[in-house]
């Protein structure tokens, strides 16, 4: 017969006297009705804060958005859905029509292909570093998601163009691309694996260059199958608001943006708030590994004061432009009001525990970091002040007012990583930033995560 022997209780494990110690709090009154209200409601609906409900109206001083907002569905692709939707801004105009949407299945496709490569080109780059270092699982642990950025988005426009929704639309696995998404990651570590290999094997560059080109081939077949063919060229007509039909005959998508964008997109730049006391305001900032194109745009931020930010958000408002923006959405927000407002929910106060922090706090300990894009379409200034934020989401019609959201400046104080402005825009002491060498970041830094 088998004797279960007990061991010593050990210093910092949980014993009786403890246990008895903190269930003190269960006589505590207000933990009876929290406990009440929470267990019947749920956490976010008993910590809501009616007064910052009532007290932040969806009403701006100064709104440009008269349109329908998008649908990015069960997808990641919020950076190229509020990009696009800031490029269809001038597109709209330029062809009189209210509400007309690119294709952002065509700029996924892209993305997604030339990500891919990026990946593999990667790997073979850093084959003498062990399988195992911190690098190389992170590369192979972040492959082919749908995540993206400023930069990132640049880089496929510049390189491939635009064009209408209906010249590409929507497919199932566009809309919903989890299963899609891991027959690529299989495929890639796969054939990471191979390509190490073969390049600590000591192959030669032509026999490295030829493996990775067959990866692409079979990377190119699932997204055919998944996404569609890309267009290399299309017929473009239209009818105008007014009833006049248009026809701009046969076009490749890199005519298309330059005859209905037409922005230079070399004249933008995105500026960060790390709130890190080690990175210093005015500084430009890059993230080693971080990018989808190879080629393509450089990954630049510039660490500026979260006041300048927000005033050039609100000049670019204010002059008719809207503004592209990262942010950490899990954060003080309700989906179904279309509420980002601070302090929007009491956990503390729910909770009878103190669980304030600050932003540099939560991007050091891991508790935020941006997650999400959007476009700023409106803003609400008093005595020269933001006070409110319009914003244009990409999650339909049914959250907010019709899918826009409204913002409080105190939640773009805490939650705004991330906004793109106009190079010409910048004060004299962050244009520096603008050409010097950036610091470079890990890759697994937090102004590298994805929105």
């Amino acid at each position: 017969m088998t004797t279960l022997t007990t061991t010593p209780t050990s210093a910092g494990a949980i014993d009786q006297d403890l246990l008895a110690k903190v269930a003190e709090s269960d006589l505590d009154p207000s933990l009876r009705l929290a406990l009440n209200a929470v267990t019947r409601s749920g956490i976010d609906e008993s910590a809501l804060d009616r007064t910052k409900v009532v007290g932040t109206p969806a009403v701006v001083s100064n709104r440009l958005d008269n349109w329908t907002v998008t649908a990015q569905k069960r997808s990641g692709r919020c950076w190229l859905f509020s990009s696009l939707n800031l490029l269809r801004a001038t597109t709209r105009k330029n062809l009189g029509v209210k509400d007309f949407e690119f294709s952002q299945n065509y700029a996924m496709f892209w993305d997604k292909f030339e990500r891919a490569n990026f990946f593999l080109n990667d790997i073979i780059a850093t084959a003498s570093e062990p399988l195992d270092s911190r690098l190389i699982q992170f590369l192979l642990r972040e492959i082919e998601g749908d995540g993206g950025q400023w930069d990132m988005a640049v880089s496929v426009y510049q390189k491939h163009g635009v064009i209408p929704k209906q010249a590409m639309p929507e497919t199932q696995p566009s809309s919903n691309t989890h299963r899609m998404d891991t027959q690529l990651q299989t495929l890639l570590r796969r054939r990471a694996l191979d390509l190490r290999d073969l390049a600590t094997s000591g192959a030669s560059a032509e026999d490295l260059s030829a493996a990775r080109e067959g990866v692409l081939s079979d990377v190119w077949r699932i997204l055919v199958i998944s996404l569609g063919n890309p267009p290399s060229s299309f017929e473009f007509e239209w009818q105008d608001d007014e009833g006049v039909f248009h026809t701009d005959g046969t076009l490749t998508p890199n005519e298309f943006y330059d005859r209905h964008v037409g922005i230079d997109l070399s004249g933008y730049v995105c500026l960060v708030d790390d709130p890190r006391t080690e990175h210093p305001k005015g500084r430009a900032l890059t993230v080693e590994h971080l990018g989808n194109v190879v080629g393509g745009r450089e990954i630049r931020y510039i660490n500026a004061p979260m006041q300048v930010m927000k005033k050039l958000a609100a000049d670019s408002i204010v002059a008719g432009e809207p503004v592209w923006f990262g942010a950490d959405v899990s954060q003080q927000s309700d989906r179904d009001s279309g509420l980002l407002v601070g302090d929007l929910h009491d956990y503390s106060g729910l909770f009878g525990v103190d669980l304030s922090t600050t932003k540099e706090e939560r991007v050091v300990s891991g508790e935020s970091a941006m997650n999400h894009a959007m476009l700023f379409t409106g803003v609400d200034i008093a005595e020269g002040q933001p006070r409110r934020w319009r914003v244009e989401n990409s999650w339909g019609e049914e959250p907010g007012d019709k899918g826009f959201f409204t913002m409080d400046d105190d939640w773009f104080s805490n939650y705004v990583f991330e906004v793109v402005v106009k190079v010409d825009s910048l004060p004299e002491d962050l244009k520096a930033a603008v050409t010097e060498e950036p610091m470079a970041l890990p890759a697994w830094d937090p102004m590298g995560t994805l929105a």
